[in-house]
């Protein structure tokens, strides 16, 4: 059986629409909850940055590829959180872990509103990534460890939804508070509001369980999560390729995330409602192919799934960056279908993350490949930022094609796992 709360639901829920959320059972759906909330957080806590990014690069007057390496500098630093917290996950449990990894992206979010300089906001940013790049790992395999091999890829795809509600509620406080502030203060302002997850830690700290069963399984193990482990005999391979596969799909959407608000503005002349209604198609395509990505891969398989998206997020890049001034409007309605396709791909990643590693080493393999691909995949924004000086930030964007180029080749080492049960 996969590692269900003792309280999971009978066979009598087990089949409909909303049979993937019934079926984790009171305990499981109160740690789909708290994963929920604190992705849709870290999601926010991430986005204010690129948003406020033509202020901060005006305000501290710095470069395009200056303000690229904000971005870059998160993420690589995320590398090292996301595999701290994978360790923590193992040794001290899913729970703690995710308390852990919440605070510190919360704490540091804050800290960066107060920035005095370009250096000190650099600083501050980077060690935001640490609990930036652990949240997400441990709050899947919490979940994870709760579903049912059938109904796993989609419940922890709506787990990843959560980023599309993250995000939408960044953009909309982004909308308010620079049409009410100063954007020398606006940006700031931003930061502040990045201390919403600390009202989550209540609800965690009273509320959530590890999952019994997959706990069992752990603490059974003489082993405890280490990074040899996970280098050693077959998962060694694993490991090199799931890296891969995650820098090349977080290398192509963080090339997006970072730079669309500024190719809005500063290439296709928008406002900042303007942009704020141009994300919004954006991201009601992301929200949509988060949901449906879960169902794919619990259909097609989890292989299948990353290869279609990666291909069609590659060739939505590049219509989405070329189409000709004056089309405006074919760029809003473009961006559903490049946010459907390029949040879909990420839908698989929970799931397929954690039946590639046993239980004991689950959290040290999920949170080091995931992350150690999104410091590499963080290179594709940096380099955008200083292509972007001569080739135009549209132009340079081709760079996040050619990461998802990178995905479709990772796939080939890696097996499928489709119904595997996590023991």
């Amino acid at each position: 059986m996969s590692a269900t709360a003792p309280d999971s639901a009978t066979s009598s829920d087990e089949n409909g629409r909303f049979a993937w959320y019934r079926t984790l059972g009171q305990r499981g759906r109160r740690a789909f909850v708290g994963a929920f909330g604190g992705y849709g957080l870290d999601s926010y806590d991430f986005q204010v940055l690129p948003l406020g990014l033509v202020a901060i690069t005006a305000y501290f007057g710095i470069t395009k590829g200056e303000a690229g390496l904000l971005t870059t500098v998160t993420l690589v630093v995320s590398a090292l959180g996301g595999a701290i917290a994978g360790v923590l996950a193992d040794r001290l449990g899913r729970t703690r872990a995710l308390m852990i990894t919440v605070v510190t992206y919360a704490v540091f979010t804050v800290l960066c509103g107060f920035a005095t300089s370009y250096e000190m906001l650099l600083v501050f940013r980077a060690l935001q990534g640490l609990g930036f790049g652990g949240e997400w790992a441990v709050g899947a395999i919490l979940v994870a460890e709760y579903c049912q091999p059938r109904y796993r890829g989609r419940t922890v795809a709506f787990i990843q939804s959560s980023w599309a509600v993250g995000w939408a509620l960044s953009v909309l406080v982004y909308a308010l508070v620079f049409e009410l502030v100063h954007p020398d203060l606006a940006w700031r302002v931003l930061f502040f509001t990045g201390a919403l997850p600390a009202l989550l830690i209540i609800y965690v700290r009273r509320r959530v369980q590890d999952a019994p069963e997959a706990t069992a399984r752990r603490t059974a193990s003489a082993e405890r999560g280490s990074f040899g482990a996970i280098f050693t005999g077959p998962l060694a391979r694993t490991t090199l390729f799931a890296s891969l596969l995650a820098t090349g799909v977080q290398g192509g959407y963080y090339t997006l995330a970072t730079w669309l608000p500024t190719y809005l503005k500063s290439e296709r002349g928008l406002t900042v409602i303007g942009t704020g209604g141009y994300l919004a198609f954006l991201i009601s395509g992301a929200f949509t192919g988060y949901v449906c990505g879960g169902h794919l891969t619990d259909k097609l398989g989890r292989k299948r799934t990353f290869a279609l998206f990666s291909v069609l997020s590659a060739a939505l890049i590049l219509l989405y960056t070329r189409i000709p001034e004056g089309a405006n409007t074919t760029i809003l309605f473009l961006g559903f279908p490049l946010g459907f396709c390029m949040s879909a791909i990420f839908s698989g990643f929970g799931s397929f993350l954690s039946e590639l590693y046993p239980a004991h080493l689950r959290g040290t393999g999920q949170g080091f490949t995931y992350n150690s691909g999104r410091a590499v995949g963080a290179l594709f924004p940096a380099a955008v930022g200083f292509a972007a000086e001569s080739a135009g930030v549209g132009g340079a964007m081709a760079f996040g094609a050619a990461a998802y180029g990178i995905a479709v080749l990772a796939l080939l080492g890696l097996p499928e796992t489709l119904g595997r049960e996590l023991g």
